[in-house]
Order: structure tokens, then C-alpha cells, then sequence
């Protein structure tokens, strides 16, 4: 396989700009930055989770496990990553503009 080179890259750069334009690309950049990060950070949970079963498993079953103590009632909210955080915190903000603005439209 070739590689691609400076000018094929122009070529690429000049046809992207051409299709979605300038104010769109940035945008769409963010999108996939985000998308790999949640993309990655599930990916290691996947294997931390792998990871705990195999040690779990390399445990004898001979040996008797004490008697779990009770779980509380209360259920505490599990942690979510920043992604997550800041996935809820941009749903919730998109709520409160379209209820605004539903209510500006309502006014006038």
C-alpha cells in the first residue's frame, strides 16, 4: 500500500472543508474526540471486569467464605465517569433551553 502524502492530504483536507464547512468541522472533531474517550473508558472497564473474574476464579472453592453481612437499603448512585457527568449535565442543559424557550414562544 502507498502512503499518502502532503498533497493527498491537502486534497482530503480541501474536500472535507468543501462538504461540511468550516464551522462544522470542529464540531464534528469534538463529537469523535468524545465518542473515543467513552469508547476507551468502556473498553478498560470491560477489562478491569475481566480481570476481577479471573482472580475470582483462580481462588480455591474448598475453602468455606464467611456469611456475607447484610446490604443496607440504601442504594448509593453508582459513580459515573466525567463523560457520563458531563453527558447528563449537556441533557439536562438542552431541557431547560427548550423549556424556555417554549415558554418565550408561550409569551409572545
Amino acid at each position: 500500500m502507498s502512503q499518502l502524502g502532503v498533497g493527498e492530504l491537502l486534497i482530503i483536507a480541501l474536500v472535507l472543508v468543501l462538504l461540511f464547512g468550516a464551522k462544522k468541522l470542529p464540531e464534528m472533531a469534538r463529537g469523535v474526540g468524545r465518542s473515543l474517550r467513552i469508547f476507551k473508558s468502556e473498553t478498560a472497564k470491560l477489562r478491569e471486569d475481566d480481570d476481577d473474574t479471573h482472580t475470582v476464579q483462580a481462588q480455591p472453592a474448598a475453602q468455606p467464605q464467611p456469611a456475607p453481612a447484610p446490604a443496607p437499603q440504601i442504594q448509593a448512585a453508582p459513580a459515573l465517569s466525567a463523560e457520563e457527568q458531563a453527558r447528563q449535565l449537556e441533557e439536562q442543559a438542552a431541557k431547560l433551553r427548550a423549556s424556555a424557550a417554549s415558554q418565550a414562544d408561550k409569551r409572545a
